[in-house]
């Protein structure tokens, strides 16, 4: 049996909704971990900060721990129980204030 049209569409604006929560509580999550590694004073144009969360986007796909991953450890075994060093200042795309 075929859905009504009319039905499709509350379906689709309560899958928007659900998104939409998502997409907030994600944000609020990073946002809340950004501020913590004291991203808010950072003073950049969105585009550059956006480039610089893709690059980070993409070092943690690729590495794709599990879920049962320990904190300190990746796939390698490499740096067991010592976190990542990351690099700021002018070389890591952060702008020190005049």
């Amino acid at each position: 049996m075929k859905k009504p049209s009319s039905k499709i569409r509350q379906e689709i604006a309560k899958l928007q909704e659900q998104l939409k929560t998502a997409e907030t509580r994600e944000a609020e999550r990073i946002g809340r971990i950004a501020v913590r590694a004291g991203l808010g004073d950072i003073e950049t144009d969105e585009t550059a900060l956006q480039a610089a969360f893709e690059d980070l986007a993409k070092r943690f796909h690729a590495g794709k721990p599990s879920a049962t991953a320990r904190k300190g450890t990746n796939e390698s075994g490499a740096g067991r129980g010592q976190p990542e060093t990351i690099a700021t200042g002018p070389a890591s795309g952060r702008l020190d204030e005049a």
